[in-house]
C-alpha cells in the first residue's frame, strides 16, 4: 500500500511539475511577444516618446516573466537612449543574470548599419548638442554576393496549413541566383533552407551568418516564402510574424497565442537584421509571407480571430527599407492574398519574378524588374478573379530606403 501511495504522490508531483512549466511557457510566450512589440514601437530616429511607450512594454514583459534575458536587455538599451544610466545598469545586470542571446550577438536595433540618406540631407536642421548626422556612404563595385533564401511548404504543427508552392518557388529562385548566365551569385554563397530546414534557430543563424560576412560593398538578397501572421490589434501597425517550420499554434481547439509568439520569427528581428545588422550597401529583401488562398484547405485555423494571414504593412516595410541601399518587395498588399497557381507550378509573383529576371540575364535594375513583376501579376490575378466572378487582387508592393536606392541582382562580384 505505502509502495501504491508513494507512485500515486510522485505521479501527482510529475502532474503538478507540467503544469507548473506549461504556465512558465505561457507566461515567457507573451512575456516575449511584449518584447516584440516594444522593439515594433521604435526605429533609430524615433522620438523619447516613442522610447518611454517602448519602455513601458518591456517593463510589462519583465512583470510577466522575470527571466527574460532578452526583455532586460532591450531595456538596459532603451533606458540608456532616454539618459537613465542607472537604471540602464541595473537592467543589463539582469540581462547577464539571466542570459540573453540578443546581448550575446551584440544586437543594437536602435543604430543603423548603413547611415541613413534622409538623416544626412537633414543634418543642418539637428538641434545643439545632437551628434552630427552619419555621411551615408557611396557604394563602389561589387565585390562578394550573398543570398539566403527561405521556402516552406509543410509544418511540424498539423494544424498550420500545408502551402503547395512555397518551397519550389524557393528553389527556383535560388537556383536562378546560382545561375552563373542569371544571377551569378557563388553556389556556395546561397543559403537555402526548405521545410525542415527552416526552424527560427535556423533561420537566424544564417540571418547572422550573412551580417558577420558581408560587406559594404557586396551585394545582399534574402528571400522568404511563408505563411506570415500578424495581429489584427496591433498597437505598432503593420507587425508580422513569420510562420517558420517549427512554429507552435496548438494542434486542437483555439489557437495557442502565446505559443505562436513564442515559436514563430518576428518580422521584426527580420527588419532589424536588415536595418542594423547588414552592412551592405546592396541589400534586397523578397516577401512572399502571406494566405495563399488556392493551397489552403483548412484555412480557418490560421484565419482564426488574431490571427489572419497578410502580408507586411507598409510600417513593417519602410522600417526595412532604413538605412541606404535598402530595396523590400512584398508580393502583395496587407490586405489581400498571394496567390499560388497549379497551371504554372508556382506562386503568381516568384514566377514572374523568375521571367523577369532572365528577360534580361539579371541585368534589369530591381525597380524596373518589380514594374514588370507587378504588371503581370496584377493582370493575371485579376483575370483570374474575373474567370471566376470574384473581386479579388494582388498588386505587389516596393518600399525603398530613398529614390536612388536601386541595383541589378545579376552584376558580376569582384
Amino acid at each position: 500500500m505505502t509502495a501504491r501511495r508513494t507512485a500515486f504522490a510522485l505521479a501527482l508531483l510529475v502532474l503538478a511539475a507540467s503544469a507548473v512549466a506549461r504556465a512558465d511557457d505561457d507566461r515567457c510566450g507573451a512575456g516575449k511577444d511584449l518584447v516584440v512589440q516594444a522593439l515594433e514601437q521604435v526605429r533609430p530616429n524615433s522620438g523619447d516618446d516613442a522610447f518611454q511607450d517602448a519602455l513601458e512594454l518591456l517593463k510589462h514583459a519583465v512583470s510577466t516573466c522575470p527571466e527574460l534575458g532578452d526583455a532586460w536587455y532591450y531595456r538596459s538599451l532603451v533606458e540608456q537612449r532616454l539618459g537613465n544610466a542607472r537604471l540602464a545598469a541595473y537592467s543589463l545586470q539582469k540581462a547577464q543574470m539571466f542570459g540573453s542571446d540578443a546581448m550575446q550577438n551584440s544586437l543594437n536595433p536602435f543604430v543603423l548599419a548603413t547611415p541613413s540618406q534622409s538623416r544626412a540631407l537633414h543634418a543642418e536642421t539637428q538641434a545643439q548638442g545632437e551628434p552630427p548626422a552619419s555621411t551615408p556612404a557611396v557604394a563602389g563595385p561589387v565585390q562578394q554576393k550573398w543570398a539566403l533564401v527561405i521556402g516552406i511548404g509543410q509544418f511540424q504543427d498539423a494544424a498550420i496549413p500545408t502551402l503547395h508552392y512555397t518551397t519550389a518557388d524557393a528553389k527556383a529562385f535560388a537556383l536562378e541566383l546560382a545561375d552563373p548566365a542569371i544571377g551569378r551569385f557563388p553556389p556556395d554563397h546561397v543559403g537555402v533552407l526548405l521545410d525542415d530546414q527552416a526552424t527560427t534557430k535556423n533561420i537566424k543563424e544564417k540571418l547572422n551568418w550573412i551580417a558577420r560576412n558581408a560587406k559594404p560593398n557586396d551585394l545582399v538578397v534574402i528571400y522568404v516564402a511563408t505563411h506570415g501572421s500578424p495581429r489584427t490589434d496591433d498597437s505598432a501597425g503593420g507587425a508580422n510574424y513569420i510562420v517558420t517550420y517549427d512554429t507552435d499554434i496548438g494542434q486542437s481547439g483555439p489557437i495557442d497565442q502565446d505559443a505562436l509568439y513564442a515559436t514563430a520569427l518576428p518580422m521584426v528581428d527580420l527588419a532589424n537584421a536588415v536595418a542594423t545588422r547588414m552592412k551592405a550597401l546592396r541589400t534586397a529583401v523578397i516577401l512572399d509571407t502571406c494566405y495563399s488562398g488556392g493551397a489552403v484547405t483548412n484555412a480557418a485555423k490560421l484565419m482564426a480571430p488574431g490571427l489572419a494571414n497578410a502580408a507586411p504593412g507598409q510600417a513593417m516595410l519602410e522600417r526595412m527599407a532604413d538605412g541606404t541601399g535598402r530595396i523590400v518587395i512584398a508580393a502583395a498588399r496587407s490586405d489581400e492574398e498571394s496567390l499560388e497557381s497549379s497551371s504554372l507550378q508556382h506562386g503568381y509573383f516568384t514566377y514572374y519574378l523568375l521571367q523577369a529576371m532572365r528577360a534580361n540575364k539579371g541585368m534589369d535594375p530591381m525597380s524596373q524588374i518589380y514594374t514588370s513583376v507587378s504588371q503581370s501579376v496584377e493582370q493575371q490575378v485579376a483575370a483570374l478573379a474575373k474567370q471566376q466572378g470574384k473581386t479579388f487582387g494582388q498588386h505587389p508592393v516596393m518600399s525603398r530606403s530613398s529614390s536612388s536606392a536601386d541595383f541589378a541582382l545579376g552584376v558580376a562580384g569582384q
